[in-house]
């Protein structure tokens, strides 16, 4: 018999419990002898020291555990739990997690409710369609309300929760839960309340009924037939439309008492999806996160979803953007030299990793998130629908010295967030860093000083555009014709292509008219070059075509080497190709946009004209209002360069009440001048200066 496993992840909102929870659930399962504390710096999945001084997480990190399975206890479940960020600014760290999870435990404060992130990881959840549990917790302290709580699900996450657990005396030190739910699911410990409670199964199918027009007659079978709605058809039913996002199973608890936390850890088994991995199939993985070990290797976290992998393994490694993409690539061969596996709640050395646990390997050098290991038509890849930076500041070390060790320690942060996304000026000599926000920069910076011994500082944050080609343009320049220097034969039309589809590149000449590592030199240098278009920012959506191709055959003077002087190269393709885009582009022309975020306001009434001012200051659009009794809720769009104004001046106003969730919703036009960014390369704009910089002589 194959063990079950699933991938399980628990987020929440800052300060919700997420951390305390996944504690008390390694101490139920037996895996650590005592619990941590956030406030303490002493949790499990807190590992890096920035995490345990700020009580934060901002890293991933996983664990491993077994769970007995209520209905088959001689077949444990064996959960690799992921504990991920809460902060919107690591909501990329969140992405990335989700993409290989099974199922998910969202946690609400019980105090405090639904929250901004709350409402932003939901989306996420949904968009990625994880089935997901919710747990109620806070239930000790004081102000705790499971029927606000509730209210707040149906209203601001709009879903239907079902409950399957009651609290006792919340609010108190000594609240207790009463799991009749899982009782009349037949997931509740022996001792616990009654299964044949008519009162709780009734509540159930009222519950289930209401998700949507029930399709499986729940409700005319339990009034005509009640025999025939029993545990099993109920746990049916809820898994069927919790697997869909239709409905949410609801337990209520504490993690810091433990009140409430065994019955969840008694419903995972059933109320998330689990799977039987084959560890005899050919291999399958997915690169989901990059570190750094103690002795500064490059460590990649594979989820092995089949087959298995072991030290010493020669495998294939896939580029997953491509794979996704449905383009054509080619993979590589790495060696494995080292694996540890999470397990039983450690990470452990290892010879062998089999499908249904999460490896730590190294070796894989040229792996990036999101690449694929071995049999990339069974490997899960990750979903690419992570929200772009909008930001990016200057980096810049404390002591001019320590340039290239600032840029060595960056170059290894992006590494492991390629979102971070660096731009090196070598004009100016400085480092540019895409942001998600103020916090985010605040933990690179001590991340340098703390893990890599490097004091920075930081410029102002500064929002980051970008260009779109609004019409067509072809430019030319031909071999041995001036003003060409170059031994090349380059022509490009740029033509706009329809939002979304980003940078293609496409060929008008024939494939043989030219050596291969030519027209990869083009493609490679047309892709490069949008970076930085008419004024400064990356060009998307367009198609550049390749119109005219030439170039002179290795020649040499008599019984003399290979003469670059008088034979063609891939670099003369390499400097040719930026200026004559630059000029298609010009003649195409684009159009900077700058990037809008949503938001989602809900305030007290009172307040509601202030509010409007307010928004109106920042540049923010409402375009849907809504009154929830003494609460308004206002729906509509900011542009990201006023979005962290809006996230200060809102406590403020409404005395702490408001609650404001965002997230990016794309771009729009600039209105007026368009801003420009400063170049960070050789500037093919300026013809006489980019050929000067080539050449070495400027």
């Amino acid at each position: 018999m194959r063990p079950r496993t699933t991938n399980l992840g628990i987020l929440a909102h800052v300060d919700a419990g997420k951390t305390s929870l996944t504690e008390r659930l390694l101490l139920h399962a037996g895996v650590i002898a005592e619990l941590g504390s956030v406030d303490a710096g002493s949790t499990r999945t807190d590992t890096l020291a920035l995490e345990r001084a700020r009580g934060i997480t901002i890293k991933a990190a996983v664990v491993s555990f077994e769970l007995p399975d209520p209905l088959t206890p001689a077949q444990p479940l064996t959960v690799n739990l992921v504990d991920t960020p809460g902060h919107s600014d690591f909501i990329a760290e969140v992405e990335r997690s989700l993409a290989v999870l099974d199922g998910a435990v969202l946690v609400v404060s019980a105090v405090e409710g639904v929250q901004a992130q709350t409402r932003v990881l939901w989306r996420a959840l949904r968009r990625l369609r994880i089935p997901t549990v919710l747990f109620v917790n806070k239930l000790d302290r004081a102000g705790a309300c499971t029927d606000t709580v509730l209210r707040q699900v149906r209203d601001r996450l709009g879903l239907t929760p079902v409950l399957l657990s009651r609290p006792v005396d919340e609010g108190a030190r000594a609240a207790s839960v009463v799991p009749d739910g899982l009782a009349a699911l037949g997931l509740a410990r022996s001792d616990d309340a009654r299964s044949d409670d008519r009162r709780v199964t009734e509540r159930l199918v009222e519950a289930l009924s209401d998700v949507d027009e029930d399709p499986d007659d729940l409700v005319a079978d339990w009034l005509d037939r009640p025999d025939t709605v029993d545990a099993a058809r109920l746990r049916a039913a809820l898994g069927a439309r919790t697997a869909t996002g239709r409905a949410c199973p609801v337990l209520v608890g504490s993690a810091i008492t433990g009140a409430g936390v065994a019955d969840l850890a008694a419903a995972l088994p059933r109320l998330l999806p689990a799977g039987t991995p084959d560890a005899d199939a050919p291999l399958a993985g997915t690169v989901f996160a990059v570190q750094r070990g103690p002795a500064g290797e490059k460590v990649a976290l594979v989820d092995v979803t089949s087959g298995s992998l072991a030290v010493r393994d020669r495998v294939l490694v896939h580029d997953g953007r491509a794979v996704e993409s449905g383009h054509d690539h080619e993979p590589w061969e790495e060696r494995v030299t080292g694996l540890d596996v999470h397990a039983l709640g450690g990470v452990r050395r290892t010879g062998r990793v089999s499908a249904g646990h999460i490896a730590r390997v190294v070796g894989l050098e040229r792996a990036r998130i999101g690449d694929l290991v071995g049999d990339a038509r069974v490997a899960r890849p990750l979903v690419h629908e992570f929200s772009p930076p909008t930001l990016e500041t200057v980096v810049e070390p404390v002591d001019p010295d320590a340039r290239s060790a600032l840029h060595t320690a960056l170059t290894r942060l992006a590494e492991q967030d390629p979102l971070i996304d660096l731009r090196h000026d070598e004009l100016r000599g400085e480092t540019h860093v895409s942001l998600y926000g103020e916090v985010q920069k605040e933990v690179i910076g001590a991340t340098l000083e703390a893990e890599h011994g490097v004091a920075a500082t930081f410029s102002t944050t500064s929002v980051i555009c970008r260009e779109r080609v609004v019409g067509s343009g072809a430019a030319h320049e031909l071999i041995g014709v001036a003003p060409n220097p170059f031994l090349a034969t380059v022509g490009l039309r740029v033509d706009a292509a329809p939002a979304g589809t980003g940078v293609r590149f496409a060929l008008e000449v024939e494939l043989g008219s030219m050596p291969p590592a030519f027209f990869t030199a083009v493609e490679e240098t047309v892709h490069a070059t949008l970076g930085q278009g008419l004024h400064g920012w990356a060009v998307t959506d367009c198609v550049v075509t390749m119109t005219h191709s030439g170039y002179y055959p290795r020649q040499s003077h008599m019984h003399q080497k290979f003469d670059k002087s008088m034979s063609s190269t891939a670099g003369d393709f390499r400097g040719l190709t930026p200026l004559v885009l630059m000029e298609a582009l010009r003649l195409a022309g684009t159009t900077v946009e700058e990037p809008f975020h949503r938001f989602d306001l809900e305030v007290p009434s009172d307040v509601l004209g202030a509010t409007l001012t307010m928004l109106a200051h920042v540049r923010a659009t409402p375009d849907g209002t809504t009154v929830l009794g003494d609460v308004t809720r206002l729906r509509g769009e900011v542009p990201a360069e006023r979005l962290h104004e809006l996230q200060q001046r809102v406590p403020g106003l409404t005395s702490g009440l408001g609650d404001l969730a965002t997230g990016f919703d794309g771009y729009r036009p600039v209105a007026g001048a368009p801003p420009s960014r400063p170049r960070t390369d050789h500037d093919p704009l300026h013809r006489r200066e980019y050929l000067l910089r080539v050449a070495g002589k400027l």
